[in-house]
Parts: structure tokens; C-alpha cells; sequence
């Protein structure tokens, strides 16, 4: 959790756009949508992390795919 949001109390969900290729890779990462103090930047860190995907299909073939993954970030009082 980001020191800067955690002083802040910012809370929201953060959306990471990546797209996912024909053999499962992942690349392409932005931030689709950010609630600042850092929360994005730490959604995109921990997204790079993720492991390969299934890629999607067309007609039984494998293609590529844009995905958006939302993190929410709430903090407990």
C-alpha cells in the first residue's frame, strides 16, 4: 500500500489495461484509470508481476486480447 495513500486515506479502484497475447504474455500495461497518491503505480507494479494467461480464442485459434483489471484499494478502520 503506498505510504502517501495510506497517510491520505485514498480509496478507490484503480484499473489496469493490458493486453494479453496469442501465446498467454502479457504487455502493453497503462493505466486505464487512477485515484493518485501512488495507488496506480502500485496496481501497474504488482500487475507486471502476474504469470502468463490463457489466451482468448476466435474459432478455435488463439489471438490477442486487450484486459482491464480492476484493483480496489480500502483501507480498514
Amino acid at each position: 500500500w503506498p505510504a502517501k495513500a495510506k497517510e491520505s486515506c485514498v480509496e478507490g479502484i484503480v484499473v489496469i489495461q493490458f493486453r494479453v497475447e496469442k501465446d498467454g504474455s502479457l504487455n502493453n500495461f497503462k493505466i486505464a484509470r487512477d485515484i493518485g497518491a501512488g495507488c496506480g503505480e502500485e496496481a501497474l507494479r504488482v500487475a507486471k508481476m502476474l504469470p502468463k494467461f490463457i489466451p482468448g480464442k476466435f474459432m478455435g485459434k488463439p489471438v490477442s486480447v486487450q484486459f482491464n483489471l480492476p484493483f480496489r484499494f480500502k483501507l480498514d478502520q
